[in-house]
């Protein structure tokens, strides 16, 4: 049987909660059946130029069929086109949304039972 989503519990500024974790995240991965802090130093990542594919190439080996990316409260986490093209040429579904919205759309995901 293939593991569901998580749900993102709670979020308030640097501060998520995620289903079945006892941990307060500021920032996470999330895959179907778990998550993870989520710590830039580990690719050196920026808000510019942002989300490199090494950031989400662990998340996207999890079988997932959208990955939905935040890009922080105020949006000055960038998302290249190289980390998108990356994504989709495995065939996922990218959403890039401020993070409130990233949220609520992981969630509406999740409950459909897509793999996110």
């Amino acid at each position: 049987m293939l593991m569901a989503s998580p749900k993102i519990a709670s979020l308030s500024w640097g501060q998520m909660k995620v289903q079945g974790s006892t941990l307060t995240y500021k920032d996470c991965k999330v895959w179907p059946g778990g998550s993870r802090a989520w710590d830039w130093r580990e690719t050196g990542t920026e808000h510019s130029p942002g989300v490199q594919p090494a950031d989400v190439k662990e998340v996207a080996e999890k079988g997932v069929q959208t990955l939905v990316i935040g890009r922080g409260m105020s949006e000055a986490l960038k998302v290249p086109p190289s980390t998108v093209e990356y994504l989709e040429k495995q065939g996922i579904d990218v959403r890039v949304l401020q993070t409130e919205q990233a949220v609520k759309e992981y969630n509406a995901l999740a409950a459909r039972g897509i793999r996110n």
